[in-house]
């Protein structure tokens, strides 16, 4: 399986500060603004985000600590009844709530979209936001429902069998967005490489017995061309 680094700590980072300027310039500043990541690497994202928007907006500042929180979304998610276990994570909901505010949900990686979708579902047993946006640090696309990022770090074009891995600092030890790349068919183990026959298998333009090849002659037929006792070969003397 081939790896390639599309993003490395300084790509992510200067992601993140654009992010950070977009979010506030949506929202003419910071006002009634509120993250919410969602577990695991989401929350990492919304906790930088915070610092950043707090580098940048004063009114931020003041309170940055209260405007951060995370959003589980195991017990919304529509893969539950399909034998895929998942640990529910904490939700932590900042003190002044979420109602008439504007909530951004941050998260790592968008793809089918049935995550935030479920992010949708949790929201709805927490508060009425005015306004809920969403904030990815990578877009890869294959959407599977109608959803789309109101904020991206990266558009990031992949094949539906590549698998994309972000691994951050806080939980992997390390700041990076790696493409893995599934093995070619004719690399994998027990695969059959095109134009090889199989062993049993007859070949296309193998004789079948008892079948007569197209320009084989058979007994007692005479080939067009060919010479009868007695008779003399046109241009020969």
């Amino acid at each position: 399986m081939g790896t390639r680094t599309v993003l490395q700590h300084s790509d992510i980072t200067r992601a993140l500060t654009r992010i950070a300027h977009e979010i506030l310039e949506a929202n003419h500043g910071a006002s009634d603004l509120v993250l919410l990541g969602i577990p695991t690497r989401g929350a990492v994202l919304a906790e930088r985000l915070g610092r950043v928007l707090a580098d940048i907006e004063p009114e931020w500042a003041a309170d940055s600590a209260q405007r951060v929180g995370t959003l589980d979304v195991t017990m919304h998610r529509d893969d539950l009844g399909h034998g895929i276990g998942r640990a529910p994570q904490r939700t932590t909901i900042p003190t002044s709530g979420i109602d008439g505010k504007v909530v951004v949900l941050v998260d790592d990686v968008l793809y089918s979209g049935r995550t935030v979708r479920a992010a949708l579902d949790a929201l709805q047993g927490i508060g009425r936001p005015r306004a809920v946006r969403l904030a990815v640090l990578v877009d890869r696309g294959h959407r599977e429902l109608p959803i789309r990022a109101d904020h991206v770090g990266k558009n990031l074009p992949t094949a539906s069998d590549e698998r994309v891995t972000l691994r951050l600092t806080e939980t992997d030890g390390a700041d990076e967005v790696v493409i893995e790349q599934p093995e070619p068919a004719d690399q994998q183990p027990g695969s059959q490489l095109p134009g090889s026959q199989q062993p049993g298998s007859q070949h296309p333009r193998s004789q079948q017995p008892g079948r007569q090849h197209p320009g084989s002659q058979q007994p007692g037929r005479q080939h067009p061309g060919s010479q009868q006792p007695g008779s003399q070969q046109g241009g020969v003397a």
